[in-house]
């Protein structure tokens, strides 16, 4: 049983912290540029507690966990922004939505520079440290360039909205409310459907992976400085 728990905690508390600083940088960006609908709900914080949502903050994750899937997927309560009040809207939201991936990656960096200084501390705790250490870096990589692809509501696809001409925007923006479906598809549906026909449609492996590859380089030579 102490193994399971060990094991819960290293993926845990790095998926605790990634999803939920995720949310709290959207909400203080947010905040800083004109719109304080996320500070009036308290979500201006970096307490992770107050974005957690039960369920895809907790239970998900850990079903995912205890069930062996090797799919680690989880999120947080999303922070509200109305991007009326943003002082330049357009652009505003653009720097809005970079806040969460820019966070992600942020704690990457940090995470792996931490790595140099695992000999300070106790013997017996340096093996879950270090574990928790490098999976912040592997889940970090893989939710920001996740997030960064370019489908509303995700960052990606907001950030593409506000940068893109508005012939192109317009219908971009639109996908949104069909958004998580696409989303789900490229996930599951799709490389399932690919499986059946003998055909490797895994979009993890063709779009995410190349640019966490090259991520998980740079923390790797960030971890290794000393």
């Amino acid at each position: 049983m102490s193994d399971i728990m060990v094991n819960i905690s290293v993926w845990a508390l790095p998926l605790l912290f990634a999803i939920t600083l995720h949310e709290a940088a959207h909400a203080w960006v947010a905040w800083k540029l004109g719109d304080n609908t996320a500070k009036s709900m308290g979500r201006v914080s970096f307490n992770p507690l107050v974005h957690v949502d039960p369920f895809g903050t907790v239970l998900l994750p850990l079903m995912l966990l205890i069930s062996g899937s090797g799919f680690m997927f989880g999120y947080a309560k999303p922070v509200p922004v109305n991007f009326a009040r943003l002082n330049n809207p357009r652009m505003d939201m653009v720097w809005v939505a970079l806040a969460g991936p820019g966070a992600n990656i942020l704690l990457l960096l940090m995470s792996a520079f931490l790595l140099n200084f695992l000999g300070l501390i106790p013997e017996f705790a340096q093996i879950w440290l270090r574990d928790n250490l490098v999976n912040m870096i592997l889940i970090n990589a893989i939710l920001a360039v996740f997030n960064m692809l370019p489908i509303p509501p995700l960052d990606g696809g907001r950030v593409a909205v506000g940068l893109l001409p508005n012939f192109l925007a317009r219908p971009l923006s639109r996908l949104e409310r069909y958004g998580m479906l696409i989303i789900i598809m490229m996930i599951f549906i799709i490389p399932a459907g690919g499986s059946y026909l003998g055909l490797n449609l895994n979009v993890f492996q063709y779009i995410i992976f190349p640019p966490v590859e090259v991520i998980l380089g740079i923390a790797n030579n960030l971890a290794n400085l000393i």
